[in-house]
């Protein structure tokens, strides 16, 4: 359609590449609400469940925990275990981008609007 244009031609495939990355990024974006990961501290005893977007989703404590002198403690295991799950969720989200972003050659660092 647009073969004897020359750059206009290049711009119009330009443009239907980056209309197609944006549906993939916006479903990327509904699939990280839907994905989730684990963190964890002390063993296993804390667990929290956390989105690929890093919105906490639950969490578990062994019952083992259960004892008023170890209140601290499980606080900070509660703690380091959401921001385990928070860090597995970042990983997880630059992942799925990565595979909406692969070979478009970004430059490094680059921030998507997200």
């Amino acid at each position: 359609m647009l073969k004897g244009l020359g750059q206009l031609g290049d711009m119009a495939k330009l443009m239907r590449q980056a209309q197609d990355m944006q549906t993939k990024m916006t479903d990327v974006q509904k699939q990280l609400e839907n994905l989730e990961v684990v963190g964890e501290s002390g063993g296993g005893l804390v667990k929290s469940i956390v989105n690929a977007k890093g919105t906490l989703k639950g969490l578990t404590i062994d019952e083992s925990l259960f004892k008023p002198s170890e209140k601290e403690v499980v606080e900070d295991l509660i703690v380091a275990a959401i921001r385990d799950a928070q860090e597995k969720s970042g990983d997880k989200a630059k992942e799925e981008m990565a595979k909406v972003t692969s070979g478009l050659n970004l430059p490094e660092g680059f921030k998507l609007p997200f």
